[in-house]
C-alpha cells in the first residue's frame, strides 16, 4: 500500500532489496562467478565457518550448501579442514585465490552501494544506517552486528 509520500515501507524494501541482489549479481557475473558462489566467499571473509552455521547464514538445506560447497572446492577457492572442536565435522575456509577474489570483489558492492546513497546527506545516510540495524536486529540480533 502506498503512502503519501510514495513506496509504502515493505515496497520500498522489497525495491531496496532488488537492488542490492542486482548489483551483488552484477559483480559476481564480473568475477566469473554465479552470485551464490559469491555469496558463500563473501560469508567467509571474516574466517572458517563450519557446514551447518553455513546453511544458516545463507539460508539453505544442508544438501544444497554441501553442493554449492562442492562447487566452490572445485574451483579452488574455498577448502574444507576439519573442524578443530569436532572431529565428525569440517569447517570451510577460503583459499588464497578465493580470499582475493571474495575481498575484491566486496569492497566492488560496497563501494556501488555506498555511491547509490550519495544522495542523501551524511545525516541522513547515519539515519538509515541507524533505522536498518534496527530493523535486523530486531529480526535476528547476530544480524546488528557487522558481517
Amino acid at each position: 500500500m502506498a503512502t503519501t509520500m510514495g513506496l509504502g515501507v515493505a515496497a520500498a524494501l522489497v525495491r531496496t532489496s532488488h537492488l542490492v541482489q542486482r548489483v551483488f549479481g552484477e559483480v559476481a557475473r564480473a568475477h566469473g562467478l554465479p552470485p551464490q558462489q559469491l555469496q558463500l566467499l563473501c560469508v567467509l571473509v571474516r574466517g572458517p565457518v563450519g557446514m551447518t552455521e553455513l546453511g544458516r547464514l545463507m539460508h539453505l538445506e544442508r544438501s544444497t550448501m554441501t553442493g554449492l560447497v562442492d562447487r566452490v572446492e572445485k574451483r579452488r577457492l574455498v577448502t574444507r579442514v576439519s573442524d578443530p572442536t569436532d572431529r565428525r565435522a569440517c569447517v570451510v575456509r577460503l583459499s588464497d585465490e578465493g580470499s582475493r577474489l571474495a575481498v575484491a570483489a566486496h569492497d566492488e558492492v560496497t563501494t556501488r552501494l555506498e555511491s547509490m546513497t550519495e544522495v542523501l546527506d551524511p545525516g541522513e545516510r547515519g539515519q538509515l544506517v541507524a533505522m536498518t540495524t534496527r530493523v535486523l536486529a530486531a529480526y535476528d540480533p547476530s544480524w546488528a552486528a557487522p558481517r
